[in-house]
């Protein structure tokens, strides 16, 4: 299983930013799908973005594209969301998930993953 970390959570107001990270205990030269997800208090959890290692391809869930943008530092092994134009809605807990993954054709933010990190808090007020 990989090892998760996220942080950079808090509380901004509607319009603002958050840029949410997640450390990732990754092997080198394996594939893996990567993505966000969050989960507010009474929904299911939902996918927002998702990434795929080996050639970069990236998904975004309609709610948030054009707002929000996923990207890796290989070198630190750590995953990020940049999260701009907050929205009340954008309010959950969010988590990132990670597995490794060989010759996958799919969108990572359908992935079923097994290792999730412990999640970290957003909340946008209007």
């Amino acid at each position: 299983q990989v090892q998760l970390a996220e942080s950079g959570g808090g509380s901004v107001q509607a319009g603002g930013s958050l840029r949410l990270s997640c450390a990732a205990s990754l092997y080198t030269g394996s594939s893996y799908c990567m993505g966000w997800f969050r989960q507010a208090p009474g929904k299911e959890r939902e996918g927002v973005a998702g990434v795929y290692t080996t050639d970069g391809r990236i998904h975004y869930a309609d709610s948030v594209k054009g707002r929000f943008t996923i990207s890796r530092d290989n070198a630190k092994n750590t995953l990020y969301l940049q999260m701009n134009s907050l929205k009340p809605e954008d309010t959950a807990m969010y988590y990132c998930a990670a597995d490794r993954s060989q010759f996958y054709v799919g969108s990572c933010l359908k992935f079923n993953y097994n290792s999730w990190g412990q999640g970290t808090q957003v909340t946008v007020s209007s």
